[in-house]
Parts: C-alpha cells; sequence; structure tokens
C-alpha cells in the first residue's frame, strides 16, 4: 500500500512492535519517543484531515489488544511504570481512582509518594537514585513542602535531547 508520495506505508503493528522490549521486571517497555514524563507516543496514523494521527503507545496497546477504553475512563498502570505498555498491567478506571492510586506530587518527580522510592529506583524505572542521583527542580517547593525532585540522569538525558532538538542534531 502506497501513500501520495509512493512510499509503502507499514502497518501500525509492525511498527509498534519495533518501539518496544520486555524487562526484567515483567514490564514490556516503549522505548521510543516519550512525552517527556514516560509515556510513549506513537503515531498510529491519522483517520481524519483534524486528526494528527499520534497517541499515546500504552492506549494504543490496550485498544489494539484488548478492545475500547470505555467512555469516560483512563488506563491506569498497575505496575506504576509508565513506559509499560504490556496490556495486563493495564486497567481501565476512573480519573478519580487514577489519581488515588496515583503517586502524589507531579509526574515524572521523586516523592515520598513514589512507590519505587523504597526500592532506590526512579519514577521511570530505568536509574538507581542511590547511584544517580536527585536533581532539584529550581526552588519550587510541593504542598508538603517537599522540593520538586528528579532523577538527575532523566534529567541529564532530557536536557541532551533539548539541546540537541535546538541545535539541530536530532
Amino acid at each position: 500500500m502506497g501513500n501520495h508520495l509512493g512510499k509503502v506505508l507499514r502497518p501500525a503493528v509492525d511498527r509498534f512492535a519495533e518501539k518496544i522490549a520486555l524487562t526484567d521486571t515483567g514490564c514490556i517497555e516503549w522505548i521510543a519517543g516519550t512525552n517527556g514524563v514516560g509515556y510513549g507516543a506513537f503515531y498510529a496514523g491519522r483517520t481524519s484531515l483534524d486528526d494528527h494521527g499520534r497517541v499515546y503507545a500504552h492506549r494504543w496497546s490496550y485498544e489494539y489488544h484488548v478492545g475500547p477504553i470505555p467512555e469516560g475512563m483512563q488506563l491506569d498502570h498497575l505496575c506504576r511504570n509508565p513506559a509499560c505498555r504490556r496490556t495486563d498491567h493495564l486497567e481501565a478506571v476512573t480519573h478519580q481512582e487514577n489519581v488515588r492510586r496515583g503517586v502524589s506530587g507531579s509526574f515524572g518527580h521523586l516523592s515520598s509518594g513514589n512507590p519505587r522510592a523504597s526500592t532506590g529506583m526512579c519514577r521511570s524505572g530505568r536509574h538507581d537514585v542511590d547511584v544517580v542521583g536527585v536533581h532539584r527542580v529550581g526552588r519550587r517547593t510541593r504542598k508538603n513542602g517537599e522540593p520538586y525532585t528528579t532523577c538527575a540522569q532523566c534529567h541529564r538525558d532530557a536536557d541532551r535531547r533539548y539541546r540537541q532538538k535546538k541545535n539541530g542534531a536530532v
């Protein structure tokens, strides 16, 4: 099947399969582009002129393997790993339930509410914060007085990607 440029378009499921990897934890992680806080971004294809074709990878995986996400529901990562695409690690829940179950604080930040904090892993699950350290984000603090912090390695990686993109090196 070709597009208007004569290029052959590969099925979305084939492209998706190239962007995931099984981890030691049992998660099937998205290893391609993310939205900046760990949720995979996937180009599934446009369905209309108003549609940009980009979707969250975990939502696409769930809808492909399980079925439509019920109206008014969100997907909760039971494993607490936003990079995970494994459908049995995802559950459709209300927004209120997702917030209730969620990690306190902003996405991608470390806090006492982070279930990975006791394991020494950062929010993305990729780095041991006891080894790479944490990065304080400005002078801002949470409502409970804790400083906003991120995994230092995740911060360096994001900063490097930003500089490469800004300088056109990507």
